[in-house]
């Protein structure tokens, strides 16, 4: 089995500030780092390096150098990436002195998904293999059902979280990984108790992972609920945490592990990622995370 990861691959511009940038203020940034970013490039390097094996697909501009090494540089396979035209998506990425983000996304022709471009990608996967998706590229619809069509397992992390959601058929998603926003969106509820229910009442054929922050984890799988709370740390950049979860989680499930270990070293690595800057280079080596994991025992 081998994972495809169809999704963006961005230049982030990430600013330090005492407090994020409020509506007509201005304020002095304290730095300003340039990294590699993107949720699909980051739960790509996150898959990899958890010891998953990843290709990952989607869109380069003409400045996409550093990105397409970052990816190669921790063993992500990188010859289904197509060039176009003019610069790679970017973000503008505020990080406040508790560790809070906002981000300002510019996709420029990154999202622009072709079927042809579907369907060539996907050609060289087939049944067992796992397509993952985030909600940042056009014609995600497209992708599943050629995926479903191929015998593919989809999962899906829908984020953002917005109206072109509604366009995409979820009812042929696998696997749902979600924060408590975009649960909240698809569940149509705002309880944040009865959103995985409703869910489940949903897409009641789909394994749901739904993080809460502070609060940790919950799975529901075949009926059966499983909780994992988090690893406190001082936290320094938020920004991959979700995307450490998903790889380390998604990579575990790969190697047959039971869900509760699945959750555990998730929200381990996810923990290790929040306590250092940046977004892709944060995440952890599986060393890391044992040790870690061995020390909070």
């Amino acid at each position: 089995m081998k994972i495809l990861n169809f999704g963006s691959m961005n230049l982030d511009y990430v600013y330090s500030v005492q407090e994020i940038v409020r509506t007509g203020e201005t304020v002095r940034a304290l730095s300003r780092k340039v990294c590699c970013g993107g949720k699909g490039l980051n739960q790509s390097i996150a898959l990899s390096k958890a010891g998953a094996p990843v290709w990952q697909g989607g869109l380069l501009g003409e400045d996409g150098g550093p990105l397409r090494a970052a990816l190669e540089e921790s063993g992500v396979h990188t010859e289904l990436i197509h060039g176009v035209a003019g610069p790679s998506s970017h973000t503008v990425i505020q990080v406040d002195e508790k560790g809070r983000n906002c981000i300002l996304f510019y996709a420029h022709e990154g999202l622009r998904v072709t079927d042809g471009l579907i369907a060539e990608t996907l050609a060289p996967f087939g049944p067992e293999d796992w397509l993952l998706l985030q909600n940042e590229l056009d014609n995600a619809a497209q992708m599943i059902r050629e995926a479903k069509a191929r015998g593919m397992k989809v999962i899906l992390n829908p984020s953002p979280a917005n109206e072109d959601l509604l366009s995409v058929p979820l009812g042929l998603v696998d696997c749902f990984l979600l924060n408590e926003h975009e649960g909240a969106f698809l569940a149509g509820e705002e309880d944040p108790s009865r959103v995985l229910s409703a869910l489940h009442g949903k897409f009641p054929q789909a394994l749901i992972v739904l993080t809460l922050g502070e609060k940790g984890s919950v799975c529901l799988a075949d009926g059966v609920r499983y909780e994992q709370g988090i690893f406190p740390v001082q936290a320094v950049d938020t920004t991959a945490a979700g995307d450490t979860f998903t790889g380390y989680f998604l990579a575990g499930l790969l190697e047959g592990r039971e869900i509760p270990q699945c959750l555990r070293r998730a929200a381990m690595a996810s923990s290790i990622a929040v306590s250092r800057p940046g977004a892709a280079d944060s995440i952890p080596l599986p060393a890391e995370v044992e040790q870690a994991l061995a020390a909070a025992e």
